[in-house]
């Protein structure tokens, strides 16, 4: 009968324990050395321009120093982490100490050295059995018979030859031990006195405890769905956008976000007299609010606040709850370009898109994309826009392709501030796009109806040497790093979206390939759009030309003779079955054929199958006739 092993019992639980800790203490120690030794570039915390030294700083108190593990998970963590090491070092001690693992060593129970003699081994056992004698030790009897015990095995196996031979190949005085099996389980889950204590421990984890957590875990996992945006975030969206939706509308739908709906309710009435100021500071530029909810009129001031560049008019608490918004701003302006996408509204993502570039800038609808440069105001985008000739810019592009000497607008600024404008004039990409269409494998340029057409779409970063990446974004007032990407929409000139993809690539050339079917005979075009996650004014629009051709001149195509008779062939299944029928079974089916012969010509795979039977009776055949050969041998044999 198998028995509770408390041995069994530690070794089972160190591997329990084993999966907990590996894991867990990976965490904690890339989590600790990412807190305390992160580089400033691993972070973001990039200090390229003045303009970056508040968010650089900012960035360095948030994501780095002891107080970025100050949060109740990685504390609970730490705690458990602590508990489970400290459970799995006295186990490995007691295991070492009472388990199997540790070796049987006469010389250590003795307590005498590994080269004493005869002499000293009598002393040592005559002292260790008074020592360990069951007589001596009335309060420790059970383990005082144990350690007598193992006291006498290790005299014999010091002392006898047979004893010692085996305890030398074997590891124990008594030869080679037999396997023993046993439950990893602790020996007192069966003592009557804790038979009530076992049974209300397995009610708790078996009935409540696991239950709860499994609970737990699914309750909260199953309100996320892709990109970690709730679903009911993509539900919300669903209701608010449409295919007529404009920028203006897009901060009010981003503010009803799920995410957003218990941070930002506001929870005194100072809290929603200050919403209120703050509204009438931004109201002229807020379309009319169709929805009257505290969290979403919140959500929609902060975020024209952000966009009208008016941050520093906010208390503390709503600054904190504006940064909170722009941290998952990113996540749900692509989960609302997902709706789009699904609805195949090409003009509401496209405008989504822009509102994304509005975010990372702090800029509003109406304002210059110029002001997307460092210490540049109203002042320097008039002064950039007058005059005529070369050196004149009403946006940004055309101000990036003017020389650093000839540039407007830097004439009230000191040189440092000059050199903030120059390095971020290098840093923003310059974009050179070139499309090609083609069918894959194709023997001609032509396309036809059906045919899987290829649109490839080439982005070089001008501003990029070869082999550099792309840096992350200058975006001094979106508090958080953000590395740049493009976007790649191809969609219809009735507004439905074909492709639209998300292209992160860092690198200097970038390749990027649409696959659609070709559509019916005629001449189409396309919208390619290639726009920008996070500069305004960068973004490209090109047509694709499409001119498809009808599929009934191709010439039919034609199975080779060897490819047709491929579908005749017999497959291994009926080839195995054929060959275990019987000879009966053969015979019925050849006269068949024969009838058959009369009527029909045999296929292919019948002549094969055909074939298979008549060498099958033909070995069948001389099997007889070995038989046949072979009794009379035997019968000659006999009459002789």
């Amino acid at each position: 009968m198998l028995q509770y092993d408390n041995n069994a019992f530690a070794f089972f639980a160190l591997s329990l324990i084993s999966i907990y800790l590996i894991p867990s203490w990976k965490y904690i120690i890339s989590s600790s050395r990412r807190a305390l030794f992160a580089t400033d570039k691993q972070i973001g915390a990039l200090e390229r321009t003045s303009a970056e030294k508040k968010k650089s700083d900012s960035l360095k108190k948030t994501q780095r120093g002891i107080t970025t593990l100050n949060t109740f998970g990685y504390i609970l963590n730490v705690v458990l982490t602590v508990a489970f090491t400290i459970l799995f070092f006295y186990l490995i001690v007691s295991i070492s100490e009472d388990g199997e693992v540790s070796s049987f060593d006469p010389f250590n129970i003795l307590e005498i050295d590994s080269g004493a003699g005869v002499k000293e081994i009598k002393k040592a056992y005559k002292k260790m059995s008074l020592k360990w004698h069951p007589d001596k030790n009335p309060n420790n009897r059970q383990q005082a018979e144990a350690m007598f015990m193992m006291v006498a095995k290790a005299y014999e196996a010091l002392t006898d030859e047979k004893a010692k031979k085996n305890w030398e190949l074997y590891g124990n005085p008594d030869g080679k031990q037999s396997l023993e099996v046993s439950i990893g389980l602790p020996a007192f889950l069966l003592e009557a006195s804790n038979r009530n204590l076992v049974l209300v421990s397995y009610l708790l984890i078996m009935v409540i405890f696991i239950p709860f957590c499994v609970w737990l875990y699914y309750s909260n996992s199953s309100k996320f769905g892709e990109k970690s945006v709730m679903y009911d975030s993509y539900s919300w969206f669903h209701h608010t956008l449409n295919e007529h939706t404009v920028v203006k509308a897009l901060p009010e739908a981003l503010s009803g976000s799920a995410e957003f709906r218990k941070p930002n309710l506001p929870k005194s009435a100072a809290e929603r007299s200050e919403i209120s100021t703050a509204m009438s500071k931004v109201k002229s530029q807020m379309q009319k609010p169709k929805f009257n909810h505290p969290v979403v009129i919140k959500g929609n001031v902060l975020l024209h606040s952000h966009l009208l560049r008016k941050t520093e008019e906010l208390s503390p608490q709503c600054q904190e709850d504006l940064k909170f918004m722009l941290r998952h701003s990113n996540s749900l302006v692509d989960a609302m370009i997902t709706v789009c996408q699904h609805q195949e509204w090409l003009q509401t993502a496209i405008k989504c898109i822009e509102f994304g570039q509005l975010i990372s800038q702090g800029c509003w609808t109406k304002d210059s994309t110029l002001l997307q440069l460092p210490h540049f105001t109203e002042d320097e985008v008039k002064h950039c826009d007058k005059g005529k000739g070369a050196n004149r810019a009403k946006n940004l592009k055309e101000y990036l392709q003017i020389a650093d000497e000839d540039k407007k607008g830097l004439a009230n600024m000191t040189e440092e501030q000059k050199n903030d404008v120059f390095t971020v004039c290098n840093l923003i990409p310059d974009i050179e796009t070139e499309v090609k269409v083609f069918v894959d494998d194709d023997e001609d340029d032509k396309i036809y109806e059906g045919d899987i057409c290829s649109v490839e779409v080439t982005l070089t970063r001008k501003n990029l040497k070869e082999g550099e990446k792309a840096p992350l974004i200058h975006a001094p007032r979106f508090p958080y790093p953000k590395q740049e990407a493009w976007w790649v929409v191809l969609g219809t000139r009735e507004g439905k979206i074909i492709s639209l993809e998300k292209v992160k690539d860092q690198g200097r050339v970038v390749t990027h390939k649409i696959n659609f079917m070709a559509p019916k005979q005629g001449t189409y075009e396309f919208d390619l759009y290639v726009k920008s996650n996070a500069y305004i004014g960068l973004d490209e629009k090109l047509k694709v030309s499409l001119t498809t051709l009808d599929n009934s001149v191709l010439p039919a195509y034609k199975i080779h003779p060897d490819d047709a008779e491929l579908d005749d062939e017999p497959t291994l299944f009926e080839e195995m079955l054929g060959a275990n029928v019987e000879e009966d079974s053969d015979s019925d089916d050849e006269s068949e054929d024969e009838k058959e012969t009369g009527i029909r010509e045999l296929s292919a795979a019948e002549k094969k199958k055909q074939e298979l039977r008549n060498a099958r009776k033909k070995a069948a055949g001389a099997d007889d006739s070995d038989d046949d050969s072979d009794s009379d041998v035997e019968e000659v044999y006999t009459e002789k």
